[in-house]
This record gives C-alpha cells, sequence and structure tokens, in this order.
C-alpha cells in the first residue's frame, strides 16, 4: 500500500488493508493471533505502536512487559508487530505513528474481539408434581451478548416458548413434560444448545379395561392400562380378594403400563367381576373387568337369533301339550 501511515491487519491468516481509523471485529474461534503493519518509505525518520495511550514498541526497542506482542519487521517499506494468543483484553485502538521531517501522521486501527456463545449456566434435570411451578434458567456469555431462547421438544410444541434467559411455567401439566432446549446464539459461530428434562408425576389413569368371553377349558386373558408417573403398581381383586402371584392355573403379567390376569384353563369359577387397581405414590383408581362364558356372548351379541330360535320352538311345545289330551 503506498499511502503512508496507512495500516494493515491480519488475523488467523486473513489479510485487510485498513486506512484511518476504523472498528474491526475479531472473532475469537479465528486462530489467536493479529498482525498489523504500516507501510512506509524513505520520508519517515520515525515509528511506534501504541495501544490506547501505551507504546508497545518504538523503532525496534520494546516498551511493554506483555511477552505475547512481538516485533515482525521494520524496513523501510513496513513496520508491523504480532499479537499472540489474542483474547478480549486485547481490544481497543492500535496506533501507528510516524514522524517524518514535516510532519507527523498516524493510521488506527480499532479492534473488536468476538467471543463464541457458551452457555455457563443451566438448571439441572427436574422432577415436579403435576400443577406445580417451575423455573428454569440458562445463563449464556459471549461477544456480542447471545440471544437465549427455550423451546419445547415435543410433535406438539410449536415455536418458542420463551425468549429470555428464565422459563417460568405456572400449573405445569403432563403434557408439557419432556425435553426442554436451551439456545444460545450471537452469529459468532453456530448457536450452542443445551437441554433440560422435565418429568411431570401424575397419579394413575386406567385407559382401557375391556371384559372378554371365554368357553369353560379354554385360555382367556383381562387387560388393564394405566398412564402414570411414576409408573403405577397394578393389583387384581376378585369378591374383595387379592389374586396373588403363583395361583394354580392363573398367572399376572405386569409391565410400566400394562398389567394382564391370564387364566390357562377358565372354569365355570373364574367367571365373574375383576377388580384392576392401579396405584403410585401420588394416588390411585380402579375399574371392573368382567371374565364371562360363551352364553353370555350370546347374550349380548346374538340377541335376534335367540329371539327367532324361540318363536320356532313355540308349535313343538303347542303339538305336545295336544298329545297329552
Amino acid at each position: 500500500m503506498d499511502e503512508l501511515g496507512a495500516a494493515t491487519r491480519e488475523f488467523g491468516g486473513h489479510r485487510e488493508m485498513l486506512r484511518g481509523s476504523r472498528h474491526q471485529p475479531f472473532p475469537q474461534n479465528w486462530p489467536p493471533w493479529l498482525r498489523t503493519w504500516c507501510t512506509i518509505d524513505n520520508r519517515v525518520t520515525r515509528v511506534a505502536w501504541l495501544n490506547r495511550s501505551t507504546i508497545l514498541y518504538a523503532g525496534n526497542d520494546k516498551w511493554c512487559l506483555d511477552p505475547r506482542v512481538v516485533l515482525l519487521s521494520n524496513t523501510q517499506t513496513q513496520y508491523s508487530i504480532e499479537i499472540q494468543n489474542v483474547d478480549v483484553y486485547d481490544e481497543g485502538p492500535y496506533t501507528c505513528s510516524v514522524q517524518t521531517d514535516n510532519h507527523p501522521k498516524t493510521s488506527r486501527v480499532h479492534l473488536i474481539v468476538q467471543v463464541s456463545p457458551k452457555i455457563v449456566e443451566i438448571s439441572s434435570d427436574i422432577s415436579i408434581n403435576e400443577g406445580n411451578n417451575i423455573s428454569l434458567t440458562c445463563i449464556a456469555t459471549g461477544r456480542p451478548e447471545p440471544t437465549v431462547t427455550w423451546r419445547h421438544i415435543s410433535p406438539k410444541a410449536v415455536g418458542f416458548v420463551s425468549e429470555d434467559e428464565y422459563l417460568e411455567i405456572q400449573g405445569i401439566t403432563r403434557e408439557q413434560s419432556g425435553d426442554y432446549e436451551c439456545s444460545a446464539s450471537n452469529d459468532v459461530a453456530a448457536p450452542v444448545v443445551r437441554r433440560v428434562k422435565v418429568t411431570v408425576n401424575y397419579p394413575p389413569y386406567i385407559s382401557e379395561a375391556k371384559g372378554t368371553g371365554v368357553p369353560v377349558g379354554q385360555k382367556g386373558t383381562l387387560q388393564c392400562e394405566a398412564s402414570a408417573v411414576p409408573s403405577a403398581e397394578f393389583h387384581w381383586y376378585k369378591d374383595d380378594k387379592r389374586l396373588v402371584e403363583g395361583k394354580k392355573g392363573v398367572k399376572v403379567e405386569n409391565r410400566p403400563f400394562l398389567s394382564k390376569l391370564i387364566f390357562f384353563n377358565v372354569s365355570e369359577h373364574d367367571y365373574g367381576n375383576y377388580t384392576c387397581v392401579a396405584s403410585n405414590k401420588l394416588g390411585h383408581t380402579n375399574a371392573s373387568i368382567t371374565l364371562f362364558g360363551p352364553g353370555a356372548v350370546s347374550e349380548v351379541n346374538n340377541g335376534t337369533s335367540r329371539r327367532a330360535g324361540c318363536i320356532w320352538l313355540l308349535p313343538l311345545l303347542v303339538l305336545h301339550r295336544l298329545l297329552k289330551f
């Protein structure tokens, strides 16, 4: 560059020519060094680099104590320095001052250090009872100051639930359980994200309990499904008596949200009403389920056929009475 006193900077291998006073961003995630220089000629008698009012170099003499500041060249055409391991404290104006026979000249570049966003504090995973209030916190640093947002990771969730470091939920419901993602962004680098798992506890709710019809001698199964957090414990009763595991011909299979009462060889004694009880630390609920025989199935599902059968039998009964006389 031919202009006397103009400055150039290079950071992480990227070079820019600077004229006059400029504000220049320096992304901290680039290789952490800065090179800046002045283009000079034979009219220059004295040269110096300053940071604010502090002299870094005057000619070949180093005035600062910082070992990261190094003189790269002092020739008839160029005067340059390098700052290694740049950090946010290096931000500010850097001035190349040259003295000629006529008058002094200066060229200044203002270094702005940009820092990628970083989440430095976030709430831990939380377990809370339905209906209570929660507060989640996500603190992030960076330059410029990052924007922090919260969103609920759920198929039913739409958009952000908060555009702030703090997320407040009043009277939380079971539908609001799941992962909450905090994102911090400032356009210096890709956003950083962290997640918090929110578990909402609620008492059992029996979602399905169906009776079934099974002939004597066949295998039959009663099912009871219940939603609950923590998972429900299941118990089966008949005539106020609890059915225990190991009863001959009967088996209870429990899963987190489903219980099965299995009869391997149904007898007349097995028919009747059974009660499924689902419980956890927050409460309990129950449902009545019936195991019935094929006669009950016919009565429910084939009432028209039974009535037709009765009409067909009526002439036979009349004939039988006449023969008696």
